[in-house]
């Protein structure tokens, strides 16, 4: 049990517990005090000096998120003196950052422009140079706007200490400080996995994805095409949140008739095919299992954590499923079965993806994912980009009645649905790769070891008396410490699961802004995003991906059989070792 000291906040007396900084003592008894650059889950960073405070006999005002409290202390949060300061460092900030929030991407759910509101700012006193900077539009994923950039580190924390993929950092000094890539490179150029995690924790938009909104809006007014949309198992998990429900519940069915109000002809459920990726992927598990192929299998459904890979495990290639991820098969179904079922050319199909994750535009351009020389995904938009769409198409969301999937691509099993939380996939494929081994279903389907927000899972399957070792990581961080355990022992594990981003899908850098009291990446949100998947699976009436009767009719009507010809040609891919300039590759390994 922590020590408890005394300490005084405005002139009350309290009991805390010692080891606390002033800000999260204050927090817990109800005292706010503003700030910028803190986040609770990256390091103290102490830049913004937004959070300061009066402590008796410091001479200097101190940061309260990096001060820690002491017995006797007493702090004072809000005098006139400190009012005044706090409102000069955010005036100074304010003032070398654009004046276009209006037609900023963060109006309304900007930190910086809350805080303004808050300091009492309504001028702009001070004149002078400004820093300016071309944006990067490089990347397929993600814009970086430097002239927005407030230098609150952190988009460089939890690149270097969530992901640990270390691609941004500080260059230059005082005013001409920047955050840039190493070398000042191009995105596209850099190590980034364009996870997106540095929109969802950046206060202003100095990142954001790169929008494709009006490009949809105008194909979706072309007669010219058949349109066709598919949405993520964590989009109907997170989407309400951008229309003031509570995190944790399920708009699916109101995103489905959405869609339709938006001029999609035929709505599909990604689940769909994430019950057709167990299908192959747990059938390659069992084939590996009998020596045909590399152990430990590693999934592949991620786009960032497949980008990260071939950059910086390349040597782990023979590892990874070929299996493609849910999205790119049924792009691939959609230009081939599903053009034939309707009679139209597959090049007037519009294929377009809602997903929660950046990193599905990046993967929607690689062109080994090609059909027939036509993208499987035309366009992707983020869980965001089609909130956004949904208010300006003048669609009632909050009120709108909920209405099914289309057929024959819409029916899933509840294994689909948890696709979207760290441990999902694993859990869905287990259910599966047991029956499909043992020719017996597994009665305890609901694997709660492989469950939960722990960095890393492990849990042991027994199949008909063998033991398989499974693994589950999320956020590139925790793979990478997950992957250093693998080439050290590269027998510990049989299955690994990876997902890029923390929490999952769920936490997917597309997912809908922070609200006005939340804090990005907050667990309890995640937790409640996962919750609603889980619910979902809870009360499907099917929750076994080889149960879905229409994934069988598509292996009889057309696919044939898992790992078959015509399944290989369409739904599984090949991935290869990537070294971006400046990198050498012999390096990679050790990262």
């Amino acid at each position: 049990m922590a020590k408890k000291i005394k300490i005084y906040i405005d002139n009350r007396p309290y009991e805390v517990e010692d080891g606390q900084t002033i800000m999260q003592a204050a927090d817990k008894l109800g005292y706010h005090i503003p700030r910028l650059c803190y986040h609770p889950k990256l390091s103290i960073e102490g830049a913004c000096r937004v959070c300061i405070v009066q402590v008796e006999g410091m001479k200097n005002y101190v940061a309260s998120c990096a001060y820690p409290v002491a017995d006797g202390m007493k702090i004072l949060t809000h005098t006139k003196e400190l009012r005044t300061a706090r409102r000069d460092i955010v005036e100074l900030i304010l003032d070398n950052h654009p004046e276009d929030c209006h037609t900023c991407e963060r109006d309304g759910i900007c930190e910086l422009q809350r805080l303004a509101y808050a300091m009492g700012l309504r001028h702009r006193h001070f004149e002078g140079e400004r820093k300016c900077y071309a944006k990067d539009l490089s990347s397929e994923s993600v814009i970086r706007d430097p002239n927005k950039c407030i230098l609150c580190g952190r988009c460089v924390r939890i690149c270097s200490e969530i992901q640990k993929v270390n691609n941004l950092g500080y260059a230059y000094r005082g005013f001409k400080t920047v955050v840039i890539p190493a070398y000042d490179m191009p995105f596209s150029e850099s190590v980034c996995t364009a996870c997106g995690q540095c929109i969802n924790v950046c206060p202003t938009a100095a990142f954001v994805e790169k929008n494709h909104t009006q490009e949809l809006f105008e194909k979706l007014q072309d007669d010219n095409f058949v349109k066709v949309v598919q949405f993520a198992p964590s989009v109907r998990a997170a989407i309400g949140e951008a229309f003031g429900f509570e995190p944790g519940v399920s708009k699916e069915k109101e995103t489905v008739a959405a869609l339709r109000r938006l001029g999609f002809d035929y709505v599909f459920d990604t689940q769909f095919c994430a019950d057709l990726t167990i299908m192959e992927e747990a059938s390659e598990f069992l084939e590996r299992l009998k020596g045909k192929g590399k152990l430990p299998m590693i999934t592949s459904c991620s786009s960032a954590w497949m980008k990260c890979m071939e950059q910086f495990y390349p040597d782990l290639i023979g590892n990874i499923s070929t299996c493609k991820s849910p999205m790119s098969m049924m792009g691939a179904l959609l230009k081939t079965y599903f053009a034939d079922k309707i009679k139209t050319e597959p090049k007037k199909i519009l294929s377009v993806a809602v997903m929660c994750c950046t990193a599905k535009k990046y993967e929607a351009s690689r062109p080994e994912l090609r059909i027939n020389g036509m993208p499987a995904v035309d366009i992707v938009v983020t869980t965001r980009e089609l909130a956004w769409m949904i208010k300006s198409g003048g669609v009632d969301f909050i009120n709108i009645k909920g209405e099914d999937f289309d057929k024959p691509l819409g029916l899933s099993s509840g294994g689909g649905a948890i696709f979207g939380a760290t441990g999902g996939v694993m859990e869905a494929a287990i259910r599966t790769a047991y029956e499909l081994y043992t020719g017996e279903p597994l009665m305890e389907i609901e694997i709660n070891e492989l469950r939960g927000l722990k960095g890393i899972k492990e849990g042991l399957i027994s199949l008909d008396g063998a033991q398989v070792r499974v693994a589950v990581a999320h956020g590139l961080g925790n793979a990478n410490a997950l992957l250093e355990i693998v080439r050290k022992d590269p027998g510990r594990y049989h299955f690994i699961e990876i997902m890029g981003c923390p929490g999952g899908c769920i936490g997917g850098g597309g997912q809908p802004y922070a609200g006005l009291n939340s804090i990005p990446l907050d667990e309890d949100t995640l937790k409640k995003r996962a919750q609603a998947l889980y619910d979902i699976d809870r009360h499907k009436t099917i929750r076994r991906a080889h149960n879905n009767p229409d994934i069988r009719r598509l292996y009889r009507e057309f696919l044939g059989k898992p790992l078959g010809e015509k399944s290989h040609e369409l739904l599984h891919t090949h991935y290869k070792a990537k070294f971006p300039r400046g990198i050498i590759p012999q390096e990679l390994t050790t990262r």
